[in-house]
């Protein structure tokens, strides 16, 4: 943990920049994707059911939808959700206790940024098991392949550039008017994303139908979370009188945001 806070403040602006156009790459490239596969989804429409269920099988990757494959990747997505989660609420938590405990222990204002660092790097790393080192796909072929594993490099790279960029203007390093408006901006588009987020591993096995409706349902509970976090934190930025309000109503809903993950079954 000292190494990576030592490794950030000294080349902290180096990498906040390369994060953020990995992130924003990233982001269009998803996008981009997206569109394509709308395109490909529309070409296609008039195929028939048993042609389209083996594309699916085909563009999925991994054949085996067997109730114990299944059930290991329920597991699976749900512990990331819930670590997430965690790592969220505990970051709003340090927020709002900052003011009083910053006095005692003035590097305690680095804690929530390093929240954000550990949950991008667990998800950079673990959100798809299915590729190396954990199974045998490449990441190009996941990245290049699936929507899904394009998703879940996003928003593990979108923390990882919330978590270096206010690191480094909690250090004082940073202090460029436009890192302000880096969390508003990332937040709103992670959310967004979100709108699109396809989970693979619904689509198959029994009651499928119901359990797509439910992470659906869920994913647009984070969107509407999110944007709301996005909104208040960009107003707490700005110097109104309603900006002390803001400024505590942010990490609320980071830490409700962070109690529906806890929350999130498949």
């Amino acid at each position: 943990m000292g190494r990576l806070k030592e490794l950030i403040a000294s080349h902290g602006t180096f990498f906040a920049g390369c994060i953020l156009v990995s992130a924003i790459s990233l982001i269009s490239w998803n996008s981009f994707a997206l569109a394509q596969d709308h395109s490909t989804d529309d070409s296609h429409e008039g195929m028939d059911m048993d042609h389209h269920s083996m594309d699916m099988q085909m563009d999925d990757g991994s054949p085996d939808h067997s109730p114990e494959k299944l059930l290991a990747d329920k597991r699976e997505s749900e512990f990331n959700h819930h670590l997430a989660g965690f790592f969220v609420i505990l970051a709003g938590v340090l927020i709002l206790a900052e003011p009083r405990l910053s006095t005692r222990w003035p590097k305690i204002r680095y804690a929530w940024p390093m929240c954000f660092l550990l949950a991008g790097i667990f998800l950079l790393i673990y959100s798809d098991t299915e590729l190396w080192p954990f199974g045998p796909q490449s990441w190009l072929y996941g990245l290049t392949q699936h929507a899904e594993v394009r998703q879940h490099k996003s928003f593990a790279v979108i923390l990882l550039a919330l978590g270096v960029i206010e690191f480094l203007r909690a250090r004082g390093t940073l202090k460029a008017a436009w890192a302000a408006w880096v969390f508003p901006a990332l937040a709103v588009t992670g959310s967004t994303i979100l709108l699109f987020h396809e989970h693979r591993g619904g689509m198959h096995g029994a009651g499928h139908m119901e359990r797509m409706a439910r992470i659906q349902s869920e994913h647009h509970s984070y969107t509407v979370t999110g944007l709301s976090l996005g909104l208040t934190k960009g107003l707490s930025e700005i110097k109104t009188d309603w900006q002390s309000l803001f400024a505590r109503l942010w990490p609320a809903i980071m830490i409700f945001l962070g109690v529906l993950l806890m929350f999130y079954v498949e």
